[in-house]
């Protein structure tokens, strides 16, 4: 048997088969739609290009490895971080995604600051309010297109929009919700402080899950767009860096990785939530159950 990742990036999405010794079976890209950028620091990207994307890509993947869809086992996720997808009452994309470069809502940023305090917000999430997070995003759009805003019944990340077109399940794993400043990081929860504060309801969020856990199945619509089998399990994955650090074995306390990307990221994977109080590093859940990482990142570095 074998396993099927699906890799939502900035510029692409990536399906690799893998067999059970670890081995990759075929790989494909699909590349996105180049990211908008209607304003300088925007950047957004449409979510129905992500899936045309996957579906591609998990096709070509399949076809290349000269497999049945009976023969995946398992399909996972990881993708870009932080970026916030609104969707309506119906499951349709209410606007296009604010993504991870974004960086519009140094506004937000500093009244939720001076809302919370700067102390208090590091204790709750592990982290200061960035632009790049997405309650900062989210807020924006309330404060700024407020009829969209009243439209949205649920917000995702982007891998996880993938994942609900596959599953018809709103989930996420808690490495990659640890960078959307709702999640209470050390108690690897939603936390109610922050919600509150914001003024989000909790309903809107997604699921919680460990990223190892199965979080849905392969639904008739996801099967007929991919190729893929009804029923297939699918787990939670994780975001990029913590997926990526995974892979690399970078999961006992102490251990350090450096990847040159888009962006470029110092990990370090930690056996508790280690909190920097000035907030120049993130502190985020690991992708492995009772681990965190602190992370420093640069934006441009590829």
């Amino acid at each position: 048997m074998h396993v099927l990742g699906i890799d939502v990036g900035t510029g692409g999405t990536r399906a690799t088969v893998i067999d059970c010794n670890g081995r990759v079976a075929s790989s494909a890209t699909e590349e996105h739609q180049p990211f908008a950028s209607p304003q300088i620091g925007w950047a957004e990207q449409q979510p129905e290009d992500w899936w045309r994307a996957s579906s591609i890509a998990v096709r070509q993947a399949i076809a290349g490895a000269n497999l049945s869809a009976e023969e995946i086992a398992c399909v996972g996720f990881s993708g870009q971080m932080h970026g916030a997808v609104m969707l309506d009452e119906r499951g349709s994309v209410v606007r296009p995604a604010l993504i991870w470069c974004d960086v519009r809502t140094e506004k937000q940023c500093r009244d939720l600051t001076a809302k919370i305090g700067q102390e208090r917000l590091i204790q709750l999430t592990c982290n200061p309010a960035l632009a790049n997070f997405t309650l900062t995003k989210l807020l924006w759009v309330g404060e700024n297109e407020p009829e969209n805003w009243k439209r949205v019944r649920a917000v995702m990340l982007p891998k996880d929009y993938v994942r609900f077109r596959l599953t018809g399940e709103r989930a996420t794993d808690l490495a990659d919700a640890s960078g959307t400043l709702l999640l209470d990081v050390a108690h690897r929860r939603w936390s109610p402080e922050m919600l509150e504060a914001a003024e989000i309801d909790e309903r809107l969020l997604p699921a919680l899950h460990e990223s190892s856990d199965v979080c849905g199945q392969i639904s008739s619509k996801g099967a007929a767009e991919t190729g893929l089998r009804v029923g297939t399990p699918v787990v939670a994955g994780a975001g990029d860096q913590a997926a990526g650090a995974t892979g690399m074995g970078i999961v006992a306390a102490g251990t350090v990785s450096a990847t040159i990307g888009t962006s470029g990221v110092v990990f370090a994977a930690t056996d508790r939530p280690a909190l920097d109080p000035r907030g120049r590093m993130h502190t985020f859940c690991h992708a492995i159950p009772g681990r965190w990482h602190v992370m420093g990142v640069t934006q441009a570095a590829g």
